[in-house]
């Protein structure tokens, strides 16, 4: 029962997204904020148990990173809607991931079957962007905060959007180019 928690919590922070949408679209920043908390807990939990419980899944590792995308695409097209940030910087976020999602197809249809693991950079590309959602959220409900802050956290969504976006075309670029030749070799 207890190797099922990990994947039970993922899919709990993929349905969080909903209320999350929701209550940035009725300007509910408390509530909003609440559910962003509960989602980075859920996102902690997950992980630090499939480790600690041996329970580590192949569904648990396509889950995880499609429960962070989606969070992150609902509280940017949210945010977006709202006036909370610009238009430009939710599709240059979204815009990242579906190049991501796009390549990673053509590259299976192309090439063939490939073991999919997130660089560093787009780890912290995650981070930076999660950490930019609850200040964007935080600074709703905490008017100390100042806007340069979430001016400065916009350019390094920016930046490092564009920064592991092209790091992933590059790096898949090479290793398609690699494969191709090998096919051809054969």
């Amino acid at each position: 029962m207890l190797q099922h928690l990990p994947n039970a919590l993922t899919l709990s922070r993929l349905l969080l997204a909903g209320p999350l949408g929701y209550f940035i679209l009725r300007e509910n920043y408390h509530w909003a904020l609440g559910v962003g908390l509960l989602a980075g807990l859920t996102d902690a939990l997950d992980g630090l148990l499939a480790r600690r419980l041996g329970a580590l899944s192949r569904l648990g590792a396509a889950l995880d990173p499609i429960a962070d995308k989606v969070l992150i695409t609902v509280a940017f097209i949210c945010f977006a809607s709202t006036g909370l940030v610009p238009w430009y910087l939710a599709l240059v976020v979204i815009g990242r991931d579906l190049v991501i999602v796009l390549g990673a197809a053509c590259y299976h249809w192309l090439i063939g079957a490939f073991e999919f693991s997130a660089s560093r950079l787009s780890k912290a590309n995650m981070f930076i962007q999660i950490s930019f959602c609850a200040l964007v959220l935080a600074a709703q409900v905490v008017t100390s905060i100042p806007p340069l802050a979430t001016t400065v956290a916009s350019a390094a969504v920016l930046f490092i959007a564009g920064a592991s976006g092209c790091d992933y075309v590059l790096k898949w670029s090479i290793k398609a180019a690699q494969q191709r030749r090998k096919q051809k070799e054969k």
